[in-house]
C-alpha cells in the first residue's frame, strides 16, 4: 500500500512541474513587454532563493558550505551555476521572439542532449531505445518546424533568432543538468537547488533593472509573481517527485511540459483573444509537437519495453 501512495504522490508531483512548466512561458510572455529578460529572472531567482532558503532553514537543513572547500565541488558548483543561470536569460530572451509553444518544444532538446553528455562525460550506458527517441526527437523537431525550416536555414531572422536562443537554452542547461548529477553525491537537490538559486540571483544583481517593476500593470504584477513561485513549486516539486517515484518515469511524465502549454495557449487564446496569442500551426506542426513529446518519452522510458539481451 504504501508503494502505491508513494507512486501515486510522485505522479501527482511530476505533473505539478509539467503543468508550472507548462504554464510558465505563457506567463513571462505577459511581462516581457515591460520588464528585460535578465531582471524576470533576476526575480524569479531571488523569490525561488528566499522561499527555499525559509523552509530549509526551518527544517534545519542549510546547504553546508564546507563541501566546497574542495576545489573540485567549487567548480563543480560554478559549472551548475552558470549553467542554470545561463538557461533561464537565454530562454526569456528567446521568448522575445518565439511563441511560449515553440520555446517549450525546443526545449525538449535538453534531457536528450543530457543523455548523450552523460554518456561522454559520466560513462553511462547508451540503451537502444534512447537513440531512437532522439531520432523520433529530432523528427519531430523537422515536422513541427515544417513552415520555417526555410527561414530557419537561409535568413537570420528574429525568428531564426529567437530558434538559436532556445537551442543554445537547452545546451548551457545540458551543464547544469551534469554538474548537478554528481553534486547530488554530496548534497540533497533541494539543498542545491537553494544555492543555486542564491548564487544566480547575486551574479544577476549587476545586470537586473529592479525598478522596472513600477512599470507593470496588475495582471503583469500577477504574472511576475507566478513566474517566481512556478520557479520554486516546478524544480521543488520535479526533485520530490524523484524520491518518491522512479526517475525515468518522473522524465517520461515531464515530458509532456509542451503539450500542456500548447493545450494552455489554445484555451487562452479562445478565452481571451486580446490578451493570449492563438499558437500559428498548421496540422503538420501540430502532428510535430506529438512526435517530439513522444520521442522525449521513449528516450526516458523505452526501454523498459525493449528486449533484454541474453548473456
Amino acid at each position: 500500500m504504501e508503494s502505491k501512495q508513494s507512486a501515486a504522490l510522485g505522479i501527482a508531483l511530476a505533473l505539478t512541474t509539467a503543468i508550472f512548466w507548462g504554464a510558465l512561458p505563457i506567463a513571462m510572455k505577459q511581462v516581457l513587454p515591460d520588464m528585460a529578460p535578465e531582471t524576470i529572472v533576476w526575480y524569479r531567482f531571488s523569490m525561488a532563493a528566499l522561499g527555499l532558503g525559509s523552509v530549509l532553514c526551518l527544517r534545519g537543513q542549510l546547504p553546508p558550505l564546507r563541501v566546497f572547500r574542495q576545489r573540485r565541488w567549487l567548480l563543480l558548483l560554478s559549472v551548475a551555476t552558470a549553467g542554470l543561470l545561463g538557461n533561464f536569460i537565454l530562454f526569456s530572451t528567446s521568448l522575445q521572439y518565439l511563441s511560449p509553444t515553440t520555446s517549450q518544444v525546443i526545449g525538449q532538446l535538453s534531457p536528450v542532449g543530457l543523455m548523450f553528455a552523460s554518456v561522454l562525460v559520466l560513462k553511462e550506458r547508451m540503451r537502444p531505445a534512447q537513440v531512437i527517441g532522439a531520432v523520433l526527437l529530432i523528427g519531430g523537431l523537422l515536422l513541427f518546424f515544417n513552415n520555417s525550416l526555410a527561414e530557419i536555414f537561409t535568413r537570420l531572422t528574429d525568428y531564426t533568432l529567437g530558434v538559436l536562443l532556445g537551442m543554445a537554452a537547452a545546451g548551457v542547461w545540458v551543464c547544469y543538468g551534469i554538474a548537478q548529477k554528481v553534486l547530488l553525491r554530496r548534497l540533497a537537490s533541494q539543498q542545491i537547488l537553494c544555492l543555486l538559486y542564491a548564487l544566480c540571483a547575486i551574479c544577476l544583481w549587476p545586470l537586473a533593472h529592479p525598478g522596472q517593476i513600477y512599470q507593470l500593470s496588475g495582471w503583469q504584477l500577477l504574472c511576475l509573481l507566478f513566474c517566481g513561485v512556478n520557479t520554486l513549486v516546478g524544480y521543488g516539486a520535479l526533485a520530490e517527485a524523484m524520491v518518491r517515484w522512479q526517475v525515468a518515469k518522473v522524465g517520461a511524465i515531464v515530458t509532456l511540459t509542451p503539450l500542456f502549454t500548447l493545450m494552455f495557449s489554445d484555451v487562452l487564446a479562445l478565452a481571451w483573444p486580446e490578451t493570449f496569442m492563438t499558437p500559428s500551426l498548421n496540422t503538420v506542426g501540430y502532428i510535430g509537437a506529438f512526435v517530439v513529446v513522444a520521442g522525449a518519452m521513449f528516450s526516458a522510458i523505452g526501454h523498459r519495453w525493449w528486449p533484454r539481451q541474453r548473456a
